[in-house]
């Protein structure tokens, strides 16, 4: 059974950085797809950035793009996203995503996503 598991939430003053890790337990990545989206109080789900294991590319929400970074952890089965100059608005739960064999569809969709994490807080104070 898959599990993805997030890490590293917290609280952090805006303009401070948080460093988030999604672990995936009961498979190796390979050809897939991993995604970041948040959802704060009130507020639908939203895109955050993906990364695309096999080829590299990655992808960023405008809102986040220039702040955020999303890579390939130094541990096994990991995908970190450095997240700097934080804002108040970025206030919200973190989840990661996984799409396994990806085989093309919209990154930025989260019906694509077949495996979710439990979710991670992050709060930026003002």
């Amino acid at each position: 059974q898959v599990q993805l598991i997030e890490s590293g939430g917290g609280l952090v003053q805006a303009g401070g950085s948080l460093r988030l890790s999604c672990a995936a337990a009961g498979r190796t990545f390979s050809n897939d797809f991993i995604g970041w989206f948040r959802r704060a109080p009130g507020k639908e789900r939203e895109f955050v950035t993906a990364i695309g294991l096999s080829g590299g590319n990655t992808y960023y929400a405008d809102s986040v793009k220039g702040r955020f970074t999303i890579s390939r952890g130094n541990a096994k089965n990991t995908v970190d996203l450095q997240m700097n100059s934080l804002k108040p608005e970025d206030t919200a739960v973190y989840y990661c995503a996984a799409k396994f064999a990806y085989s093309g569809g919209a990154i930025n969709f989260p019906q694509l996503y077949d495996y979710w994490g439990q979710g991670t807080q992050v709060t930026v104070s003002s």
